[in-house]
């Protein structure tokens, strides 16, 4: 339909049962569009139909729908589009919040084992900097989220695991073209920090843990009879016993497991009835499992094979070995820690501290480092020279044999 487009021919458009268009005969271009619901639009067009929505009316009048009309086509014919239209196709920066929910997080979660860990920490850190568009990320911002924390008394340890974190997720943005330089670029780790921290325990200190721990047991044995006498009193179902050789919960035969093969926390969490070989002593770290993404093997000492044979004989057998009463994987385990490590009175001991006593024993009984490396699973011997001191005879006797020619 074809009209001079007035104030009195838009007023005079009636809405039918279809949208209809009404073209303006004055200025090729510009139309009315009239919806079945009564909404009135003006629209111009240019370059085989393509359009673009100018306003509705009345708050647009005619006059002002032809003027921008006018505008539009003028600077499709200079730029090959009107210039709002070429503005808003132009890809909008990038965030670096958007970057990490849209970009980073899905690859973190594929491709490491701690993704979403990683995700929550630059998250809970960072965060203040989510609204900022990546190209506009200097040193100097993150210098002042590292000095605040600093001052906050945040450890060294803590500030640089954090920088580590972010780190890695903008030499993503770098590598995947989306970041010209990385603003972490000059960022210094943070002094003070001890990276080479080995706390294991004291003969004693593995003592009173064990004895907390036997503790323990007892302590929810006795009050899991109490509770069911309570139960029983009342006409209620007394809740299940534990097996006399059993456990109360996953915290005893995770910690032995732990102190016999040095298995990481999340090693151990992760870790299934599949990967476990009671009949040939032995357990698997599926590489997806493992920090390193390698699988390795681990043989199972005495200790070790009888409590996941004492474990195994009150679970399904199936699934995962440390499974949360859900059935699903264990989240965290430090309120349990901490309260068996005060009960013991072990100060400054960290659940992942049972990893260093386990190869500081394994040091101190003349083991050489490159098989404390395999049962560790430490990709680089590196980090297994922190145990070296710990065996100083090792290198007395080295120094000796040069004596001795």
């Amino acid at each position: 339909m074809k009209a001079k487009l007035t104030p009195r021919t838009v007023e005079a458009a009636k809405p039918l049962a279809k949208p209809y268009e009404i073209h303006d005969t004055d200025l090729r271009g510009l139309l009315l569009r009239v919806q079945p619901s009564g909404v009135k639009s003006y629209i111009v067009t240019w370059s085989r139909g393509k359009r673009r929505t100018l306003g509705r009316h009345p708050v647009m009048t005619v006059a002002r729908a032809r003027n921008a009309a006018l505008a539009a086509l003028s600077e499709s014919a200079e730029h090959g589009a009107p210039l709002a239209v070429i503005e808003a196709a132009k890809p909008r920066p990038v965030t670096l919040g958007a970057f990490i929910a849209e970009h980073y997080a899905p690859w973190a979660k594929a491709n490491q084992k701690a993704g979403q860990e990683t995700i929550d920490a630059i998250r809970a850190v960072f965060g203040s900097l989510f609204d900022r568009e990546l190209a506009s990320l200097s040193a100097f911002d993150f210098e002042r989220i590292k000095a605040a924390r600093l001052k906050a008394g945040i450890k060294p340890a803590t500030v640089n695991r954090d920088l580590s974190r972010v780190r890695g997720a903008l030499s993503r943005a770098v590598d995947w073209g989306m970041l010209a330089s990385h603003p972490l670029r000059t960022v210094k780790q943070a002094k003070g920090a001890d990276d080479s921290r080995v706390r294991y325990l004291s003969q004693d200190e593995e003592a009173a843990l064990r004895a907390a721990l036997a503790e323990r047991e007892t302590v929810r044995r006795r009050q899991r009879e109490s509770g069911n006498r309570w139960l029983e009193e009342r006409g209620a179902a007394p809740r299940p016993v534990w097996p006399a050789v059993g456990f109360t919960d996953h915290l005893l035969p995770m910690t032995i497991l732990a102190l016999n093969t040095g298995m990481r926390r999340g090693e151990l969490l992760g870790l299934t009835w599949a990967d476990v070989n009671l009949q040939a002593c032995t357990l698997k770290i599926a590489a997806g499992n493992a920090k390193s993404r390698k699988a390795r093997h681990l043989p199972l000492n005495a200790e070790a094979l009888d409590v996941l044979q004492r474990w195994r004989a009150q679970r399904a057998g199936t699934g995962l070995v440390f499974p949360s009463a859900g059935g699903g994987r264990l989240g965290s385990i430090k309120r349990a820690w901490e309260t068996l490590c005060e009960s013991a009175e072990i100060r400054d001991f960290r659940f992942h501290d049972l990893r260093h006593t386990f190869a500081s024993r394994l040091v101190m009984a003349d083991v050489d480092l490159n098989t404390v490396r395999e049962l560790l699973g430490h990709a680089d011997i590196r980090m297994t020279l922190r145990y070296a001191h710990l065996a100083p005879e090792k290198l007395a006797d080295a120094v000796a044999k040069i004596g001795r020619r």
